[in-house]
């Protein structure tokens, strides 16, 4: 290396030098991290979260179902690529990219595809707060047809105090007929196939689809509110599309085939149906 009068330094002196140059300059200027995956993941809540969990395989492939560790691969520079699943060779989860109106839509219409990306690649924690919800829409329903078949209008405070004690009289049997169906579904599919429910984590998971699958209890409320002579054909087409919800659900979670999700409603149906009886015959429901 040179000096600015041409001559040539030592090599000591040179690197001495270019230290000294090093620290007046500062150092590099650490590379902005990729502001587009970050957007990316912070919109979709979907990405390979730690080493960890990408170890364990924490996301599926929402066509065969096998487990995947990524659902898309981050060149830099706002590049994304959606992995490819080893298995079927088909992109792990095309969903990532969808709008969620369209998964939605898909949701609705059963398919299996949108109920894995729902259940396993995403962060959906609200089962908890859509069973409350559902709980509530089936009890007002059931009051508002106990309140009809009263026809009492005396404003009364104590008449008041027994009409919202109904309401809540009401939510319980709703509880306590949708626990009779979980419990009967979970039993049968023990009983079924046991070696799918082995761990806590499995229960966890099926109760989670379970209670997602029954977001159809919604249209309750809109069909009670619009009455027309065609409800009580309503209310039984969403007690149908419920139940078809379920099954897809069950079907999607342990990976079974389409007979035995079934056989599982019907035992938790049958079930239900006796705690319907017996809160007839005790007239609870009265």
């Amino acid at each position: 290396m040179e000096s600015h009068t041409g001559k040539a330094w030592p090599p000591a002196a040179a690197e001495n030098h270019n230290s000294q140059n090093a620290r007046r300059c500062g150092p590099a200027p650490a590379s902005p991290p990729n502001a587009e995956a970050r957007r990316f993941e912070e919109l979709t809540g979907r990405g390979v979260h730690s080493p960890t969990m990408a170890a364990l395989g924490a996301y599926r492939c929402i066509e065969c179902s096998r487990e995947a560790a990524e659902l898309y691969r981050d060149y830099q520079r706002g590049v994304l690529r959606i992995s490819i699943c080893k298995s079927c060779q088909k992109p792990v989860d095309k969903y990532i990219e969808y709008d969620p109106v369209i998964i939605l839509i898909n949701a609705v219409l059963c398919k299996a595809q949108a109920y894995r990306h729902i259940l396993f690649n995403t962060k959906i924690n609200i089962h908890g707060k859509l069973c409350i919800f559902c709980l509530l829409c089936e009890a007002y329903l059931r009051w508002l047809q106990l309140q009809d078949s009263s026809q009492n209008t005396n404003p009364d405070d104590l008449i008041r105090y027994a009409k919202e004690w109904d309401f809540y009289r009401m939510f319980g049997i709703a509880s306590l007929e949708q626990t009779s169906f979980l419990v009967g579904m979970f039993i049968s599919l023990w009983w079924m196939r046991p070696e799918m429910l082995k761990t806590k984590s499995d229960f966890i998971l099926l109760l989670k689809a379970l209670l997602l699958s029954s977001y159809g209890k919604l249209l309750l409320i809109p069909a009670v509110i619009w009455e027309h002579d065609y409800t009580p054909l309503c209310l039984a087409f969403i007690k149908v599309f419920v139940l078809i919800s379920n099954s897809q659900a069950i079907r999607v979670t342990l990976n079974l085939n389409r007979i035995l999700p079934w056989l599982a409603i019907c035992f938790g149906f049958i079930l239900e149906n006796g705690i319907v009886c017996l809160v007839q015959k005790l007239r609870w429901d009265v």
